[in-house]
């Protein structure tokens, strides 16, 4: 009766719009105490991963997952700062989760993620709508912050750090589809972007480990999963140094090592800054079968002054040549992007310049947004938000209708192609259907096939498509 989110209802874990606000469950507690936890993700895949961090901690202290909130003892929302909707979603929740905790005094609310780091102050204070309210690198504090809390004390803890990267946490798959899987492979961002939030709500940018997480895609594979993706702000920054040896590993190295795991898993990766992935990575992807070729660049801009005022450390002509690195080293690479239209002081020109690159890239597809001022952001401190709101959004309505467009013509080339596909599950259309993606990242729907099951690859070959989905039969192994 207090949830009308239709995202719970569906818990396939493919990150995406439709998977905002998504509610986990499937924890088997450690050592049972008898109590429940709720959690909603909002935001970036990086939010979903860590709720499975902070699940992991929560079963170890005995504490079990449900879906419905009304008997959760513990209920939590990871939030998101990046988006002026996200939070405003956010605040929606936590009403409804007042009314329950009237309901239940005994009841414990707690804000995870970005969001506490930046709004700690109102949530506790002001509004009064939670209990405990945890930074992206505190979440080994819950235990402590939660019997705190059941004592009556209000429980904070919004430090960020150098070092915490939760190598030695085991994430608890939680409603997963049993194929796909996701590992963090660092923490924070080092890029001021002027309109991100990220460095100042998740830290400078640390890296794991990598032997902890090949040992995580080992474990994995092991469990019948076929597919890992790599997360990070900017996974292609990723930098170890042996302590021992001082040896370094690259991104590129990295993604190797996790490709010796297994010829059978596949590895995708995200988020990539332009100026950071490099031939080595190109090459390395080039070389091995199970790296997927896909790479989400984000753009933002294709105007060089307005990426001066993002402060992208890149120009126009500068990505272009990189756009055209990646289809000459691997032409049947997938790109995809994320664009930002009405940015400050943003002209038609240089808005008809930022239509010109994504013809001109040829991406796949785009996550697309309108200009959103965030507070505390370099943007915000020195930039007038002065396009008004109906010219962003008409700039963005002409950005979605191109993309859309160049979508629907390169899925439309795949016809009569044959892909290698990984099943991940059932259509949502029907259950006599399989779904799956390949290589690039495109998701495709064939009729199911006695014998096969999710976590199983096959060969699909399209005979029709749309901007968003091929559709095709399964077919016998190609000769070539």
């Amino acid at each position: 009766m207090y949830n009308d989110n239709p995202t719970l209802l569906n818990l396939n874990k493919n990150i995406d719009e439709s998977k905002q606000g998504e509610a986990i469950t499937g924890v088997v507690p450690i050592n049972d105490n008898g109590k429940k936890f709720y959690i909603e993700s909002y935001g970036c895949q990086m939010n979903f991963s860590d709720s499975e961090i902070v699940a992991s901690i929560l079963a170890e202290e005995g504490f079990g997952a449900t879906r419905n909130m009304e008997v959760a003892d513990l209920i939590l929302i990871n939030t998101c700062s990046i988006r002026e909707k996200a939070e405003d979603t956010v605040r929606k929740r936590l009403r409804i989760f007042d009314k329950l905790k009237k309901q239940n005094p005994g009841m414990l609310v707690g804000v995870l993620g970005c969001m506490a780091e930046r709004l700690k102050a109102k949530f506790l204070d002001e509004e009064k709508l939670v209990d405990i309210v945890v930074g992206p690198d505190a979440y080994r504090d819950l235990p402590k912050l939660i019997a705190g809390a059941e004592d009556g004390d209000k429980g904070v803890n919004v430090l960020l750090s150098r070092e915490e990267t939760y190598a030695d946490i085991s994430p608890l798959r939680l409603d997963s589809n049993g194929v796909s899987g996701f590992i963090s492979i660092m923490r924070g961002c080092d890029n001021m972007c002027s309109f991100c939030v990220v460095p100042f709500t998740r830290g400078r940018e640390r890296s794991r480990n990598p032997f902890t997480i090949v040992a995580e895609a080992q474990d994995l594979f092991d469990r019948g999963y076929r597919e890992v993706t790599l997360l990070g702000q900017n996974v292609d920054s990723f930098k170890w140094e042996n302590p021992e040896t001082k040896e370094l590993t690259t991104f590129a190295k990295l993604l190797e090592m996790v490709a010796h795991v297994s010829p059978l898993l596949r590895i995708r990766f995200s988020t990539s800054h332009p100026k950071d992935i490099t031939d080595e990575v190109l090459f390395t992807m080039a070389k091995y079968k199970n790296i997927c070729k896909y790479i989400h660049l984000p753009v933002q801009s294709g105007n060089s002054r307005v990426l001066e005022l993002m402060n992208r450390t890149y120009d126009r002509p500068w990505y272009k040549s990189k756009i055209d690195r990646i289809y000459e080293i691997m032409p049947d690479c997938a790109i995809s992007s994320d664009v930002i239209t009405g940015f400050c002081t943003e002209t038609e020109e240089e808005h008809q310049d930022t239509l010109s690159m994504v013809e001109y890239a040829q991406y796949s597809m785009s996550y697309m947004f309108f200009y959103s001022e965030r507070p505390g952001t370099l943007a915000a401190r020195k930039y007038e938000d002065d396009i008004p709101l109906e010219v962003k959004k008409r700039r963005l309505t002409e950005v979605i209708r191109l993309q859309n467009q160049i979508s629907h013509e390169l899925n439309a080339k795949d016809i009569g192609k044959t892909f290698e596909v990984l099943i991940e599950g059932d259509s949502k259309k029907s259950d006599l259907d399989f779904k799956g993606r390949n290589s690039q990242n495109k998701q495709i729907v064939f009729p199911k096939k006695a014998g096969l099951k999710p976590g199983d690859y096959t060969y699909v070959k399209v005979k029709a498509s749309t901007s968003a989905t091929l559709m095709g039969d399964i077919v016998e192994m190609p000769l070539n």
